[in-house]
């Protein structure tokens, strides 16, 4: 027989038994907690006030608690003798003896409060309380059980009741005061070991009220790929709310690190709260280096997922200097101008970022090139709305019609270029694309240093409003990250001036949506440059334009230029009116006044002259509900 396999077989249940056992008073030993740490105070608290000081002082107010009670007694029998000794209730003797058994109440009562007073500064101890107050109901219940029971049976249920009463007290005692074991995962860091210990609620409760964190219970932690989550239970006063404000003691109670992200948010129920510390990444380990088509952006930190923006995105990219800002939007820039139906164009005034797309966008440096650029921009706008079919609401691309992704690489230089009164159109035709072009299937990708909308700031607030993307690396104020996100988007996520440095960005794809952290892809300039040449955009010119006379070589060793063809004057680029304007945006899909006010930026008043002329002159529909459209080909209008 082999023995250590009998013994391993007997051994085992009783292992797996003890360890259930020990696995259940780890869960109950939390709730017990608080009742054992308010027991444990209250008898510090009782034992501290227990000094000789305060003991003398009672044993006096006790002597002079009997005196006067004493005193009380011979004043009633003295004003007894008074009545019997006379009849006439106004005597001398019987109004003496009255007084002086109302001053001898009065001074009983001036010592039964200083006793009172003296028992409070001196009390009993808490052990001692809890005898008194369960003998209240041990002594009639074993009293009870007696008087009810007969020899032939026996009735405990009064003295059972009492004793368990009194067994639930200690057991809850004992509990709370129990040591739970923190079982800590191997695989964690030496900051994550510290935190778990100090989340693990028999050191929490222990300590919490030195944080004026009280009443507040943390459940076991659980181990996330991207950081440590507990739930916290709030009781008495405590408000999910509330106890987020406490963050900072939170913060001090656990010990962590200052620039630690930790997340504390309403729980399930209204009682609970979440404490997230990031502590871990969920792309740590991925490699976000170079590109490939359609490789993702970026990586959610926190889920892991790879985060893809899709092409055809009015996007802001916020980023301060030093926070991968050019890394980060490289791939995009990439994705944007990789395939045959989609063209580039950057605009850059810094001229470092643009100089390296030049094999495979349109770049616009000098402020003559940027005017030129957003003119032509614009006219390719209006011409592509007139091409909307109706019951569509973007021109379909193709490599005839291609997106254009237009990157404006320093807002703020652009801003500041435009402040030429010779250059003022610049910011004229970039704020008619982004509220106009999308449906153009031109799209806007705005980034800046500086998110402000201040004098010298770096967005634009009328293209600001027509942008839902947006996407921050680290900036330098909380005032910028309100910016860029809003001022309530940030509860649910890392606020963008607190992010590490560089290639961590906060990424938001919609007004509601809240923002979440993301590893971006890393794109060097020397990939950039490595890409293959894609084709330019440039809007064709029209027929009969003349091009410029080439070159002409002459043999020999000199050469001479062929002579200049006569100069056309350049004619001024006119401005759409307000009419071609209307027409376009109802083109666009536009169906009433204040849509086209919307889309236009033109006041109300003058779209409705707007329409009413082209109305009148056919060239749109009005339906009888007030719908505008373009009439159908072989439709008169009425």
């Amino acid at each position: 027989m082999d023995l250590k396999k009998v013994s391993t077989k007997i051994t085992e249940p009783t292992k797996s038994a003890l360890g259930t056992i020990t696995n259940a008073l780890d869960v109950v030993s939390p709730v017990c907690a608080p009742f054992a740490a308010k027991w444990d105070a209250e008898a510090n608290r009782r034992m501290a006030l227990r000094t000789p000081e305060n003991l003398k002082r009672l044993m006096d107010a006790q002597k002079a608690h009997n005196s006067a009670r004493a005193t009380v007694a011979t004043a009633r029998s003295q004003r007894q003798a008074a009545r019997l000794a006379s009849k006439n209730p106004l005597s001398a003797g019987r109004r003496a003896a009255r007084t002086a058994e109302k001053a001898a109440c009065t001074h009983r009562e001036t010592a039964k409060a200083a006793l009172k007073s003296a028992r409070k500064d001196y009390p009993a101890t808490l052990k001692a309380r809890a005898v008194q107050a369960h003998a209240v109901h041990a002594v009639p219940g074993a009293v009870s059980s007696w008087l009810m029971s007969t020899a032939e049976s026996w009735t405990i249920w009064p003295a059972s009741v009492s004793a368990g009463l009194i067994a639930l007290n200690a057991g809850a005692l004992w509990l709370g005061r129990r040591t739970v074991t923190v079982a800590v995962d191997d695989v964690l860091s030496a900051e994550e070991r510290r935190l778990v210990e100090r989340l693990d609620p028999s050191y929490w409760v222990q300590h919490a009220d030195e944080r004026g964190l009280a009443g507040t219970v943390p459940a076991p932690v659980e181990i996330t790929p991207a950081g440590l989550v507990t739930t916290v239970r709030l009781d008495g006063r405590w408000k999910p709310s509330a106890f987020k404000a406490k963050h900072e003691e939170i913060r001090a109670l656990l010990g962590a690190r200052t620039d630690l992200r930790m997340e504390i948010k309403a729980g399930s129920h209204g009682d609970r709260a979440v404490i997230t510390l990031r502590t871990r990444s969920a792309a740590d380990g991925i490699d976000l280096s170079g590109w490939t088509p359609g490789a993702p952006w970026g990586v959610d930190t926190i889920t892991g997922e790879p985060v893809k923006v899709p092409l055809g995105r009015r996007m802001l990219i916020a980023g301060t200097s030093g926070s991968g800002k050019s890394w980060s939007t490289r791939a995009l820039l990439a994705e944007g101008s990789e395939y045959p139906d989609h063209r580039l164009v950057v605009i850059d005034p810094k001229r470092v970022e643009a100089i390296n797309w030049e094999h495979r966008a349109r770049t616009a440096i000098s402020a003559d090139e940027v005017l030129a650029v957003t003119d032509e921009l614009v006219a390719e706008m209006h011409d592509r709305l007139r091409l909307i079919p109706r019951g569509r609401d973007t021109i379909e691309i193709s490599p005839e019609r291609p997106r254009i992704t237009v990157f404006v690489d320093e807002g703020a230089e652009v801003i500041g270029m435009a402040r030429d009164k010779d250059y003022k159109r610049v910011m004229d035709n970039l704020g008619t694309l982004a509220r106009m072009a999308r449906a153009a299937e031109i799209i806007l990708i705005w980034a800046t240093q500086k998110p402000t909308m201040d004098a010298k700031g770096g967005i634009d607030p009328q293209i600001s409003a027509q942008i839902t993307y947006r996407a921050a690396l680290a900036l330098s104020t909380s005032g910028e990250s309100r910016v860029v996100f809003g001022d309530d988007a940030t509860e649910k996520g890392w606020h963008a001036h607190e992010l590490p440095m560089p290639g961590v960005a906060l990424l938001r794809s919609g007004p509601k949506a809240p923002a979440h952290p993301i590893n971006t892809r890393a794109f060097s300039p020397a990939d950039v440059i490595a890409l293959p040449d894609r084709p330019v955009w440039r809007r064709e010119t029209k027929a009969g334009t003349s091009a410029p006379a080439p070159l002409r070589l002459v043999k020999g060793e000199d050469y001479e230029l062929a002579p200049p063809a006569a100069a056309v004057p350049a004619q001024p680029k006119a401005q759409p009116t307000n009419r071609e304007k209307v027409a376009a945006a109802i083109g666009a899909g536009s169906r009433t006044v204040a849509d086209v006010a919307n889309v236009t930026g033109i006041n109300k008043g003058s779209v409705s002259k707007a329409v009413k002329s082209l109305v009148e002159a056919g060239e749109v529909v009005k339906a009888a509900d007030g719908t505008l459209s373009l009439p159908v080909a072989g439709e008169v209008s009425a």
